[in-house]
C-alpha cells in the first residue's frame, strides 16, 4: 500500500512540476483575446458618469434646493452630511474605481493598436471626472492615485487637481487631433457615435468649467474663458448625452420610474417659483408644465427644504415621474449648449463686455427652451417678457444665474451648487433662495461647502491622510473650497 502511495504522488507532483504552464493554465484560450480591447471597456464608463451624478444629486439636490425631502428636517435639506455612510460618496467611487483604471486600459489598447481617437476619449472623460469629483469633495489623492501596492494614500490640494485636469484635457486633444484611419471609436461611442470633432468641444466644454469656476480669483481670465467657450458646444446638437434603452432596472435612465431613485424626493419650492411667475416679475414660464408636475388639484407646489411636504390629499406634491428627462428611456444631459452659453455670458458680464454677454444669455434661454420641447412662439413670448433682461445695459448677474438655475434643473444639481457655492448662496444673486434655518447642529450655522470622502474607503481605511486635511472634523463640509476663495 506504501509502495502505491508513493506511485501517486510522484504522480501529482509531475503533474504540478509540468503542469504549471500547461495542465493549470485553464484560463488561457489562444482562440479567445485575453485582453479587453476599448470599444469592450468604454461603453459601461458612460453608466458610470450618469450613476456618479445622480447618486449624489439625491443630496447635493436638496443643497441647492432643486428636489426636497417630504420629510422635516432632512439631513442633506438642512445641510448636513450622513456619518458612517458612503451617501454623497458616488462621485468618490466613480472617480476612483468605476471609470478609475479603465482609462489607463483603454488608453494602453488605444496606442497599442494604433486607435488614438480611443485615447481621447477615455482621457476626457478623466479629466471630466476629475474637473465634477474635486468640486464635490475638494482636497482629492491625486499623486498616489492608483498606485499599486498602496493601502493609505496621502491627498493633495485642489488647486493641483484643476491643473491635472488641463493637463489631461489637453493630452486627450492630442490624440482626437490625431488621424485615426481605423476610426474604431465608431464602436462603443454611446455618446457621439465615433465623433471625434464631437469629443474635442466636449473636452474644451471641460476646459471651460476649469477656468470659469475660479471666477473668484484674481488669476480669472473671462477671454479665455469665452474662447474655450467658443471651441466647445455650438447648439444643441453637441450636447454630451448617455443614452438609455428603458427596458428594464439595468438600462434605464436612473431618474425614471422603473430605478424609483427619485421616489422619496420631490420637487423643492424655489424653482417653482422661478417658472410660476413668483419670482420673475410674474410671468409664467411655457417650461412650468413641460418639466414639473402638477398636484392633483391642477396647482404646481413644491416641498419646502427643511420643513417637508406642508400638503396633502390633492395638494400634496407629486413625483417626478413621466415629465421632462424623468423617463425610463430618456436620455440623461452631462452636459448641455445651454449651460456653455450660460458660461459665456457671466464671463462677458464680468469682463464688462455687454453686447456679448447679452447674447450669450438670450442664446441659452432659447436653448434651453428649445431643449424643453416649447414652442417657437412660446419661446419668443417669453423672451420678450418681463422674465427676461431686455438688454444688456439692464442685465444683471442674477438674470444670468437665474435663468441657468433653471436650465440646469434636476440634471445639473451638482454644477448649480458650484455657482452658489461661488457667490455664497447669496440671495441677492439668487433671488428668493432662502437657507433653511436652523442648519444641522454640527454645522455652527454655516451651508454646506464640500462633501466628505468616501466613508468606506477613506474613514474606514485612511483615516490618518484624513487628518492631516481636517477631514475627521464634524464640520468639514462647512470649509469653503479652494476655488471659491478669492
Amino acid at each position: 500500500m506504501m509502495k502505491l502511495y508513493k506511485i501517486i504522488l510522484m504522480f501529482i507532483v509531475g503533474i504540478i512540476s509540468y503542469g504549471c504552464n500547461d495542465y493549470l493554465d485553464i484560463n488561457y484560450d489562444p482562440n479567445l483575446p485575453q485582453k479587453a480591447t476599448g470599444d469592450v471597456i468604454l461603453p459601461p464608463l458612460f453608466q458610470d458618469m450618469a450613476r456618479g451624478e445622480l447618486f449624489d444629486t439625491r443630496y447635493i439636490g436638496m443643497y441647492v434646493q432643486n428636489i426636497g425631502s417630504t420629510s422635516s428636517n432632512y439631513r442633506a435639506d438642512i445641510h448636513g452630511f450622513f456619518t458612517g455612510s458612503d451617501a454623497i460618496g458616488e462621485k468618490w467611487r466613480q472617480h476612483y474605481w468605476a471609470i478609475g483604471k479603465n482609462v489607463d486600459l483603454i488608453v494602453e489598447d488605444a496606442i497599442e493598436n494604433e486607435k488614438p481617437w480611443y485615447a481621447g476619449a477615455a482621457l476626457a472623460m478623466r479629466a471630466w471626472s476629475w474637473q465634477t469629483s474635486t468640486d464635490v469633495y475638494g482636497e482629492m489623492i491625486l499623486k498616489q492615485a492608483w498606485e499599486p501596492n498602496r493601502y493609505v494614500f496621502d491627498y493633495d490640494t485642489q488647486e493641483e487637481i484643476y491643473e491635472e485636469v488641463r493637463v489631461v484635457a489637453n493630452k486627450a486633444l492630442e490624440y482626437l487631433n490625431m488621424n485615426d484611419e481605423s476610426q474604431s471609436l465608431f464602436n462603443g461611442d454611446l455618446a457621439y457615435q465615433g465623433d471625434a470633432t464631437k469629443w474635442e468641444k466636449f473636452v474644451y466644454a471641460v476646459l471651460a468649467r476649469n477656468a470659469h469656476h475660479i471666477s473668484n480669483k484674481a488669476t480669472y481670465d473671462p477671454d479665455l474663458v469665452i474662447s474655450l467657450v467658443e471651441n466647445s458646444f455650438t447648439s444643441n446638437s453637441d450636447n454630451f448625452y448617455v443614452p438609455h434603452e428603458g427596458t428594464n432596472s439595468t438600462n434605464s435612465n436612473f431618474l425614471g420610474p422603473r430605478r424609483s431613485n427619485f421616489g422619496s424626493r420631490k420637487q423643492a419650492a424655489y424653482p417653482i417659483r422661478l417658472v410660476d411667475g413668483t419670482i420673475l416679475n410674474g410671468v409664467v414660464d411655457p417650461r412650468l408644465p413641460m418639466m414639473f408636475n402638477p398636484s392633483v388639484d391642477g396647482q404646481y407646489r413644491g416641498v419646502v427644504n427643511g420643513s417637508g411636504d406642508p400638503y396633502s390629499g390633492d395638494q400634496k406634491v407629486p413625483t417626478f415621474y413621466n415629465n421632462y428627462i424623468f423617463f425610463d428611456n430618456a436620455d440623461y444631459p452631462i452636459m448641455t449648449y445651454s449651460e456653455l452659453q450660460f458660461i459665456k455670458s457671466e464671463a462677458a458680464f464680468i469682463k464688462g463686455d455687454k453686447a456679448t454677454a447679452y447674447s450669450a444669455y438670450i442664446n441659452g434661454i432659447s436653448a434651453h427652451m428649445d431643449f424643453v420641447g416649447v414652442d417657437v412662439v412660446d419661446r419668443d413670448n417669453y423672451l420678450a417678457s418681463a422674465a427676461v433682461a431686455a438688454d444688456g445695459n439692464v442685465l444683471t448677474v442674477s438674470d444670468i444665474m437665474l435663468q441657468k438655475y433653471i436650465a440646469m434643473w434636476a440634471h445639473g444639481a451638482l454644477e448649480t451648487w458650484v455657482d452658489m457655492r461661488r457667490y455664497e448662496y447669496s440671495n441677492t444673486v439668487y433671488k428668493g433662495f432662502n437657507i433653511p434655518n436652523p442648519l444641522w447642529e454640527y454645522n455652527n450655522g454655516n451651508p454646506a461647502y464640500r462633501c466628505r470622502p468616501r466613508y468606506n474607503s477613506e474613514y474606514v481605511w485612511n483615516i490618518e491622510a484624513l487628518e492631516v486635511i481636517g477631514a475627521t472634523a464634524m464640520d468639514y463640509h462647512t470649509k469653503k473650497p479652494w476655488f471659491v476663495l478669492p
